[in-house]
C-alpha cells in the first residue's frame, strides 16, 4: 500500500487490543477536567462556592488523569493538552472563586459588626 492509503486505512493503525495505536488514545476525563476548568471560572462569578466546587473537582480529575498519562504519554499526547488547558483554567477559576469568596465573607463580617455597634 501506498503512505496516503495507510493513513486512511484504521486496521494498520489498530493496536494489538484494538485501541488505536499510540497516537489514538484518549484520557478518561480530559474533555471533563476542560468543561469543569471552564465552568470554575465562570462560576466565580456567583459568590465564588460553585466556582471553588467546579475547580477542585476539576483538579482532582487531573490528577488521576496525569497518573495515566504518565503511564503511556505517547499515545495519550493530544487528550492531554485539553486535560492540562482545565487545568489551567481550574487553576484560575479556584484562585478567582477562592479570593472572591473571601472578599464576600469579609464584607459580611464588616457589615454586621458595624450593625451590631448601633
Amino acid at each position: 500500500m501506498s503512505d496516503s492509503s495507510d493513513l486512511l486505512d484504521p486496521s494498520i493503525r489498530q493496536g494489538v487490543n484494538g485501541d488505536m495505536g499510540y497516537s489514538g488514545g484518549k484520557l478518561p476525563n480530559a474533555n471533563a477536567t476542560l468543561v469543569l476548568g471552564i465552568l470554575s471560572i465562570v462560576g466565580c462569578l456567583f459568590y465564588g462556592i460553585p466556582g471553588l466546587v467546579c475547580g477542585v473537582i476539576a483538579l482532582v480529575i487531573h490528577k488521576k488523569d496525569k497518573a495515566i498519562y504518565k503511564a503511556d504519554p505517547g499515545r495519550y499526547e493530544m487528550s492531554f493538552k485539553n486535560a492540562k488547558g482545565g487545568f489551567v483554567c481550574a487553576i484560575i477559576g479556584t484562585s478567582l472563586s477562592g479570593i472572591y469568596a473571601l472578599t464576600v465573607l469579609v464584607a459580611f463580617v464588616f457589615a454586621f459588626s458595624s450593625i451590631a455597634r448601633f
